[in-house]
């Protein structure tokens, strides 16, 4: 049983520090990239709809991506959601078949304010993973009665050091997302 509520929690702290990278490749570095707009959500006849199932989406150049839509009456909403991302300083265009998204150079100042929205990130990801923690302590808990005071003690100490481990993982991810924003 206290395997069982560790392996669970260690599943879900993986997927949390997954999430957290996802995220850190959604934020901009030096060159246009399409994993930006993975995250996406394209109003596409009443339900959001991911913008990677509507259009591929090429790089042709550093600072410029090509979205061709699957069906061109999207076109208008996809422009229009790339548009209202934040944070991402696009600006698309329409030229009846495609949507030519062009990314501005990135400054000094953005790069800092890229370092900000990366670190608020991970300590979203790191608030989860402790969330995570205290739900299978909680678990723990609950199995008292079942299992001796120094297995669950066992199990509690388990449970921080794989938590340290994960917390540790996304700090190890954030430093060099950080490297990558403030490389010139």
């Amino acid at each position: 049983m206290i395997a069982d509520v560790l392996t669970d929690a260690g599943t879900r702290m993986d997927r949390a520090v997954e999430s957290a990278k996802e995220d850190f490749a959604t934020v901009r570095t030096g060159r246009a990239n399409p994993q930006l707009f993975q995250k996406v959500m394209v109003d596409y006849y009443g339900s959001p709809t991911p913008l990677a199932q509507l259009a591929s989406l090429n790089s042709p150049e550093a600072r410029t991506i090509i979205v061709t839509p699957y069906d061109k009456s999207a076109l208008k909403a996809i422009e229009q959601a790339i548009r209202d991302v934040p944070n991402l300083g696009a600006n698309p265009t329409n030229d009846g078949n495609i949507v030519r998204i062009s990314m501005p150079e990135l400054t000094e100042e953005r790069r800092k304010e890229y370092v900000k929205l990366v670190r608020g990130k991970a300590e979203d990801a790191k608030v989860h993973v402790r969330g995570i923690r205290r739900k299978s302590k909680d678990d723990l808990d609950a199995l008292k009665s079942d299992v001796g005071e120094d297995e669950l003690v066992r199990a509690e100490k388990e449970l921080d050091a794989l938590t340290r481990a994960h917390v540790d993982a996304i700090d190890e991810s954030l430093k060099r997302k950080e490297a990558e924003l403030l490389e010139v």
